[in-house]
């Protein structure tokens, strides 16, 4: 039998990679650097890839995800689109992507807590999940 921690710790980890997804959309035709969008690029496919194997593992459980949070999901994207008509610039794409990632670390490592019995395929996702958010977020700090 499936642990139910598994299936909270999956739906968490697909809000998480849609939300990822979407912030990176929002800004990609914004961003000035070629430098940059490539980061953007690469961390976007990492983030559709991980996507894939989330959702089959939550297929294989009779599991359809979860969303992100729609209020959560609107705020962002208000936030980045009246941040970038003050002062488009790649250094403030940078400036909301790092937060971006920052929240999304910490979100997953709290469920990654909160669901400690999931099982450790799903863990490691997560994890995964994490350190994508982590290299974006480092990456993203040499634009400040």
């Amino acid at each position: 039998m499936i642990e139910p921690d598994t299936i909270k710790l999956l739906r968490e980890c697909d809000a998480g990679i849609q939300m990822g997804i979407a912030s990176i959309e929002d800004v990609l035709d914004d961003v000035k650097s070629d430098k940059m969008r490539n980061y953007l690029h690469t961390s976007k496919e990492k983030h559709e890839d991980l996507q894939h194997e989330v959702q089959a593992l939550l297929e294989s459980y009779h599991d359809d995800g979860k969303e992100p949070n729609p209020i959560a999901q609107t705020m962002s994207t208000l936030k980045t689109g009246m941040k970038l008509a003050m002062k488009d610039s790649d250094k403030t794409i940078a400036d909301l992507m790092l937060d971006g990632c920052d929240m999304g670390v910490k979100s997953l490592s709290k469920y990654l807590n909160q669901y400690a019995a999931a099982d450790e395929q799903s863990k490691n996702i997560t994890k995964r999940l994490i350190k994508i958010e982590e290299d974006l977020g480092r990456q993203m700090r040499e634009f400040l």
